[in-house]
Formats: C-alpha cells, structure tokens, sequence
C-alpha cells in the first residue's frame, strides 16, 4: 500500500504522459550487485538517468539479475496523467515512493487514482456537515418541502435537559418544516416569534395556512390567534381523550380502595369456627372483586366493547352503580368526535353532557376536565375534513428525536442539537430519492415492484 509523507527531506520526481491513457506500467530491471557484508547497493534508471541506491541491510548475492515489473492502476482516459513521486530519505537509506495513494475503484470498471495533492490521509466521516446542513435548511430543503405544502401544521415542544426544542411539522406529508432550539423554558414570547418567523417562510412561497393542530399547552392559543388570526386551531383529540380516561381510571382506583376497607379483621392463621370460616369466605370474595376490577380496568376506557367484553363489565360491577355510569359517559364522549356530525351538534350534546354530570357531586369532581376549554376545541376538526384531529406527525418527530439522543450522547449543547436535527431533516429528503432509485433498480432486475416496507 503507498504511503503519504508529509516532510519530505529530498527533492521530487514527476513522472509525466503525454498524450492518451497510460494502459501499463513498464519493466523496470533491478540488477543487486554484492559489495561487502554491510550493506546493498543496487541500480535503478530514473528518467533515464542511471542512480545508485544503497542500504544498510545486509547484502544478498544474486547470481543472474532479473527483469521485474510493479503492476499499477489502468488510468483512465485523460490528454495528461501526472503521479507525483518522492524521493525520501529513511533509516534503511533512499527508498522511491509514491505521494499519490492509487485505490481501487468502486465498481467493476478499473481502477482510480484516489488523491493528486500532497497532504493528510483524509478521514472519511471525520468532517460533521451540520453547519453545511443548517445552511441549506433555510434554502433548498424548504423550497422542497414547500413544494407541496398541504396548509396543515402540527407544532409542539420537546424538552431536553436544559434545551427546549420547538418543531412544525406538515401534518399532511409528516415532514418537518421548522424548529428552533431554545436554552430555556418557552414563553408566550417565544412562541409567537417562532410562529411569526415560520409565517415569513409561508408569505415569501405564496402559501397560507389552513389550519394548526397542538396538543393541550397554554402556550399556543394566544400567540396562533395573533399571528395567523382566524386560522383554525385543533387541540389533540388523543391528548383530551388521554386526561379524562386517566380520570376515569382514578375513579376505578377509588372504588377498589372502598372495597378494601369492606374487608373484616381477623387473626392470622386458618380460620377456625363457622364465624371465622365465613368472614374469611367473604373477604375473599371481596378480594376477587377488587382483583377483578384490577384487571379488567381498561374496560371501562376502551373505545367499543364485544359482546363478551360487555358482559364482563356487566358482572364486575354489579352493586357498582357509579362505575357503570362512568362507563356510560365514556361511550358519550367517543361518540363526540366521530365525524359524521358535524360541530355545533356536537357542542350541543356536550352541553347535555355537562348538565346531567353536574347533578351528581361525585361524578362532577372526578370528570372535572369536561368542563375544559380544550375540550370544546378538541371538536374543531368535525367542520374541517382535510383537518388531522391529533398531533401524531409532530410527536413522530419528537420520538425521533429522542431516539437520536439515546445512540448519540455528544448531541448535549445547543448548536450540536441544531446541526443534528437540521442534517436528519436533511436526510429525510435524500430517503424520499433513494427509496425511488432502490425500486426502479428493484423492477429492473426483477421485472416487478417492491413490496411496500
């Protein structure tokens, strides 16, 4: 393999064609020539000039001297091919070495010379392209996104350590269009100055915002209403949905401490008595009901129930009143969001919602988040259809980005977190091309279409 040196301590030889490529390397003969016991000295003709070289090696006698030949790479089609050679000087003497490391092509047509300038080794990997990334996010990677820009955003944040990172993405493509990192917690400041730069990318390609999807934050009402005005802003269907099941479950979790407390005192060890022997066949009812209500507990906040299902509810609660009704309101409100209505109806069977609840104190302070404001908004979407009722595209973004975290530790400052995010985006463009090249390859060779994942 050659070799590059950076102090060089002779002079340089340049070895130089004219004309069409050079198609093979010349025999050079070598003739060794026994002197003493102390060192070899053999000659080679250089530009066809003859030179003496000599060792410290201990000599070898050779009876007849042969013609040999070094094979190098077929250089490929050029009016002038140059290969910068060097003389050096080293411990064993003088030795004729190559500065031009010659590697093998990457394919199967010949080979390729790999550096024609003196210097390092190149390190491949060595040089991060986040600041050469970071520059062509607000250039050509936006001009591609914009492209075929749906109107629809979905914007959030993600905290990490003491970074705070903001994203838009579309909620239509699932590609990201902005984000901005932030060393420290967002205010309403910051959000309607990040909204307000995000809105000058918009007006400057012509474009204009359909609608915005967020989840629950108080961060957003105020600064989208200032920026985009009258834009239609959907709260995450998910993340209301989300807040009242875990009140739900809390409720669950109240009843079966209840009847915990149902459960009659006795001494430890093997009940003896007909007394003893009943209280400890009631207890453990008990505790088969409370071990029941355990695990059927997502029952009560799934969607739609079998047959079977329904039946089980039925059992695990029956004396139970409280907890049916909990299981009647949940269908209630699935019943909301479902798209065929459209959204004053659904406001209007809220209201009933909200004044039957009201009746009972108990049920009130455990399903206090039907009285939130994000709830009227989580409905916005049912007078939309092209408006995503939840927030899935950013959150994909800000799982990818945890997930980059966890193989990446360096990414921990605030500019190592932007260039990274700016090159991932960046790689999300060049998937879309290589997924395209990879099938038409694919249908070539096969005569038929990849399978789709």
């Amino acid at each position: 393999m050659s070799r590059i040196y950076q102090n060089l301590k002779l002079f340089n030889t340049v070895a130089t064609t004219n004309g069409g490529s050079v198609l093979s390397a010349g025999a050079v003969p070598i003739g060794y020539v026994h002197l003493d016991a102390f060192s070899t000295t053999w000659e080679i003709p250089i530009l066809g000039v003859p030179a003496i070289l000599w060792s410290h090696t201990p000599s070898t006698a050779v009876p007849n001297a042969i013609i040999t030949s070094m094979r190098i790479w077929t250089i490929w089609h050029c009016p002038k091919a140059t290969i910068r050679t060097e003389l050096l000087r080293q411990l064993c003497g003088l030795s004729l070495k190559m500065a031009c490391r010659i590697e093998p092509h990457r394919g199967i047509y010949g080979e390729t010379i790999g550096y024609l300038f003196r210097g390092l080794r190149f390190k491949i990997g060595s040089k991060r392209r986040g600041k050469k990334a970071e520059t062509a996010i607000k250039t050509e990677y936006l001009d591609e996104v914009l492209s075929d820009f749906s109107g629809y955003i979905a914007a959030d944040e993600l905290y990490d350590g003491p970074f705070c990172v903001l994203f838009i993405v579309d909620n239509h493509k699932f590609r990201r269009l902005y984000y901005e990192v932030l060393d420290h917690n967002p205010s309403n400041e910051d959000i309607t100055r990040f909204l307000r730069r995000f809105k000058q990318m918009l007006d400057a390609h012509g474009l204009t915002l359909k609608g915005i999807t967020t989840d629950g934050s108080p961060l957003y009402p105020q600064p989208a209403a200032e920026v985009f005005g009258k834009v239609r802003h959907q709260v995450c269907q998910f993340h209301i949905i989300k807040e009242i099941t875990k009140d739900i479950l809390k409720a669950i979790t109240q009843v079966r401490k209840e009847l915990k407390h149902m459960k009659a005192h006795r001494p430890r060890g093997r009940p003896s008595g007909v007394k003893a022997e009943r209280i400890a066949q009631r207890n453990k009812r008990v505790q088969k009901r409370i071990a029941e209500l355990f695990d059927c507990r997502y029952l009560f906040v799934r969607r739609s129930l079998t047959l079977k299902e329904k039946k089980i509810v039925q059992r695990i609660t029956r004396g139970l009143d409280r907890l049916r009704t909990l299981r009647a309101i949940m269908d209630e409100i699935y019943s909301l969001f479902d798209r065929r209505r459209r959204m004053d109806t659904a406001l209007e069977k809220l209201a009933r919602l909200r004044h039957r609840v009201s009746r009972f104190t108990a049920l009130a302070d455990t399903l206090k988040k039907l009285w939130s404001p994000n709830l009227e908004k989580a409905l916005t979407f049912l007078d939309d259809s092209l408006l995503p009722s939840t927030s899935n595209a950013v959150e994909r973004a800000n799982r990818r980005h945890r997930k980059m975290q966890k193989s990446i530790y360096r990414v921990r400052t605030r500019d190592h977190i932007s260039r990274r995010i700016a090159a991932d985006m960046q790689r999300d463009v060049y998937a879309v091309e290589l997924n395209k090249t990879m099938d038409t390859l694919h249908w070539s060779r096969t005569g038929e279409r990849r399978k789709a994942g």
